[in-house]
């Protein structure tokens, strides 16, 4: 495949691996003095940051460090090589605890000696928190409020964790002018923990006695005490978002119901096997795009399974991936494909080991490729792309995402009768489709079996439904249906809608 094999794309990225090779050996204060082209970067989404095209993942030989691997020195390559975007969270292990030694050690621990808070501002650092339930709690069906292994964790206890471990004792304690800049929700699911994490949120009442993570994530946001968690009215985050592997529907809908945006960003996955299943590049991504959202791509390898690891969730050192690439799909491509599909700002990818040897170096291969503008790959290079991914495992590597759904047609589909200036309308009401392998273009609106108008799509971001309106001539009853169409001529339509007169 020229994609693969191209003297251009060799010739570059040895180009681009020498360099690199010649910045990692930099002390961190000669950094931006020697010559050497920082990391490309683009703006994410409307944080007023820009953020590196490539991001280091807190997993892979942070969190299941294999014998031999040295962790931390994996996080101060990342940060020598210019990268800014870093990322961990409450349920990886020792992956906290590494960054905390490496940030020791770059003299970004406030209160300490020789303390950079400007170099602290130039960074962007993500944890997670799996717990549902920001006060009180119950349990519920199908509601994941996985902890820490501490019993009786909530929200805010997530965030002290995170700042004890990345810049305190690691013991409950960190210095004052520690924050993180996000927080994202972990790996959201399905509708009813939506429904713990919206609890409270509005008219939020500090006598209450079950309130869901959302409402205290703010808190520590904002610095207000306005679900009794936050007493003594820290601002310890700076931004709020969410991830997601499984349920693109689920993920559209947490962000239509955020009609306040207090989301942020979206840590999706996102690789060249997407299409495969209920993907999320046409459904979560324009969403994000269109709420002005920053979007962090991840399972740009499917976890290692693109490669030697099977097909299912890590938990061993054996797991990590220590090679870079493989024969038959290097891994440049795929890393590519994640950073030009559209609505991607940055990837983050988990690193097994590096190498003095750039050519043997995971983070400045990953890093190499990186280097690619939003439109760096024609429609038919991604196509080949995913061909090459296809054929791995017979395209059954992402275990994490829900298997591959029909389009489906539009939500919740509703029909009324209106008077407007002594004539009858039928006013038409759906809620967005979920796409198939392709985009969604238009809905169809059909009047007894008859197609009589076409509704564009678009990213649907708040709870307003779409809608249209249609005048029938003689004021007879009628049955109307409602037709999703996506890029390639598929049709998904809803059940009937009768109407009839009065």
């Amino acid at each position: 495949m020229t994609i693969f094999h191209s003297e251009l794309s060799r010739r570059a990225f040895l180009k681009n691996a020498g360099l690199m090779a010649a910045f990692a050996s930099l002390p961190v204060k000669n950094r931006l003095s020697a010559g050497v082209p920082a990391p490309m970067r683009r703006p994410f989404g409307t944080l007023d940051f820009e953020v590196t095209t490539l991001g280091l993942g807190g997993q892979a030989s942070l969190q299941w460090t294999p014998e031999g691997i040295q962790p931390v020195d994996i996080i101060l390559k990342a940060f020598h090589l210019g990268i800014n975007y870093f990322d961990t969270s409450n349920l990886y292990g020792p992956s906290q605890g590494n960054f905390g030694e490496a940030f020791r050690r770059l003299h970004l621990i406030p209160g300490s000696p020789g303390y950079d808070e400007k170099l602290r501002r130039s960074i962007f650092l993500t944890s997670k928190t799996h717990l549902r339930w920001g006060k009180g709690g119950e349990n519920r069906p199908n509601v994941n409020n996985w902890t820490n292994g501490e019993p009786g964790s909530r929200a805010a206890d997530d965030i002290r964790r995170s700042l004890s471990q990345i810049f305190g004792d690691g013991r409950g304690n960190y210095p004052e002018g520690a924050y993180l800049d996000m927080v994202l929700i972990h790996s959201l699911s399905t509708r009813e923990e939506m429904e713990v994490l919206f609890q409270g949120l509005e008219n939020t009442d500090p006598r209450d006695g079950h309130i869901g993570a959302l409402a205290v994530l703010r808190d520590f946001r904002d610095g207000t005490n306005r679900t009794g968690m936050n007493q003594g009215e820290e601002r310890l985050v700076r931004r709020i978002g969410f991830s997601g592997h499984y349920s693109a529907s689920s993920m559209m809908e947490f962000m239509r119901r955020d009609e306040n945006n207090l989301l942020e960003a979206v840590l999706v996955s996102v690789n060249a096997n997407d299409r495969l299943y209920t993907n999320m590049q046409h459904n979560v991504l324009p969403v994000a795009d269109a709420k002005g959202m920053g979007v962090i791509g991840m399972k740009v390898f499917a976890d290692g399974a693109m490669y030697t690891k099977e097909s299912r969730w890590s938990h061993r050192p054996e797991d990590v991936v220590l090679t870079v690439g493989g024969p038959d799909l290097p891994g440049a491509p795929l890393v590519r494909y994640t950073l030009t599909t559209p609505g991607v700002h940055t990837a983050i990818i988990g690193i097994g080991r590096i190498d003095r040897d750039p050519s043997r170096c995971q983070l400045e291969s990953n890093l190499a490729a990186a280097q690619v503008p939003p439109d760096g790959l024609s429609q038919s290079e991604r196509e080949e792309i995913e061909q090459a991914a296809g054929r791995v495992k017979g395209g059954k590597t992402n275990y994490f995402q829900r298997e591959a759904e029909p389009l489906s047609p539009a939500g919740n589909p509703g029909a009324e009768v209106l008077e407007r200036e002594g004539k009858q309308i039928v006013r038409l009401t759906w809620d967005t489709a979920v796409a198939g392998p392709d985009p969604i273009l238009h809905y169809e609106i059909m009047r007894d079996g008859e197609v009589v108008a076409k509704a564009g799509h678009r990213p649907q971001t708040g709870l307003q439904p779409f809608e249209y309106e249609d005048t029938p001539s003689d004021g007879a009853g009628y049955e109307y249906r409602i037709a999703t169409v996506d890029a390639a001529g598929r049709r998904s339509a809803t059940e009937s809608l009768i109407v009839r007169a009065g």
